[in-house]
């Protein structure tokens, strides 16, 4: 990015991860510059690769989608190697499995924790007996369910 960011880029951004939804007019409004000004900034942002995309924050529980989970995972990455795969590969596998919002490769006593949201506890144990431990390169996951 040429342009570095400086206050008043950081406001609206605030503003745009709290309220993805509002106008320029109402993000000036809450931000105090002029709509002409959050429009050009916001598109240098976007040119700059700083906002990547709008999104949606969904409440699950009205979808019925009432457990949620976190899947710690370690990786064999001798067998990772043997398969000439890599745990950018093997979380690109999980990441596209149904029930699965969300993967991070990390650091510490695991190599991954995923975020799974499904129905109900069944299509968790299916999540987790059926598919990601059957994975090649999977060699041991731990699960927590998050009660609040």
């Amino acid at each position: 990015m040429d342009e570095k960011i400086d206050e008043k880029d950081m406001v609206i951004l605030e503003v745009l991860q709290k309220h993805g939804d509002y106008t320029v007019r109402k993000i000036a409004k809450k931000t105090l510059l002029a709509p002409t000004t959050v429009h050009s900034r916001i598109n240098k942002l976007r040119k700059a690769g700083v906002i990547r995309n709008y999104t949606i924050n969904i409440d699950r529980k009205k979808l019925g989608m009432n457990v949620r989970a976190y899947i710690l995972i370690s990786a064999d990455l001798k067998l990772l190697k043997e398969k000439h795969k890599t745990q950018y590969d093997l979380s690109e596998e999980i990441r596209t499995m149904p029930g699965i919002e969300q993967i991070d490769i990390v650091t510490g006593g695991t190599d991954m924790v995923a975020m799974a949201c499904v129905r109900e506890i069944e299509d968790l144990d299916r999540l987790l007996l059926t598919k990601i431990q059957l994975l090649d390169g999977v060699s041991k996951t731990q699960t927590m369910i998050i009660i609040h």
